[in-house]
């Protein structure tokens, strides 16, 4: 039987392998933090980790994803702490009606997994895909900074 690697856990997957990643989780695996936006891949609000790459699980087929380590938002705490990019957006406020955050924090630890230290114009280049209805991009690229200088100082 076909299986992934979601979160840190094996997933047995029964089901069509030609549907979308982003169905099996929200439906089947109930997590629901990735959300169905445009269906086109375009807005990024369902975006997860899929081998540390951003990808849009509404169009990734889960044949794709077979063999490789998928990570959701839900994925992203460890003990107990949020990962530096989630403490980032509450602290700098860098979300209004919540719809793209989760698809948001995706794509900037994608980023930060990268290059820890991006300068301003990558962080722009990297989340010119995923779209904020409330505009609240000033923020969410200071956000992005703000988790880039704590992760530096926690490798320290």
């Amino acid at each position: 039987m076909p299986h992934l690697d979601i979160n840190g856990k094996r997933v047995s997957v029964e089901t069509d392998l030609d549907r979308s990643l982003l169905s099996l989780l929200r439906d089947d695996l109930d997590l629901t933090g990735s959300k169905y936006g445009c269906g086109e891949g375009q807005c990024g609000a369902c975006t997860v980790l899929i081998d540390d790459r951003s990808a849009r699980s509404c169009i990734t087929p889960i044949r794709a994803a077979l063999g490789k380590k998928i990570t959701t938002i839900e994925g992203l705490e460890k003990s107990g702490r949020l990962h530096p990019v989630q403490e980032a957006f509450l602290e700098t406020e860098a979300l209004q009606c919540g719809y793209c955050t989760s698809g948001m924090i995706m794509s900037g630890v994608a980023l930060l997994r990268k290059n820890p230290n991006p300068p301003r114009e990558e962080i722009l280049r990297q989340m010119e895909g995923n779209v904020c209805r409330c505009g609240d991009y000033l923020r969410i690229v200071a956000a992005l900074e703000k988790a880039s200088r704590a992760i530096k100082e926690a490798g320290k």
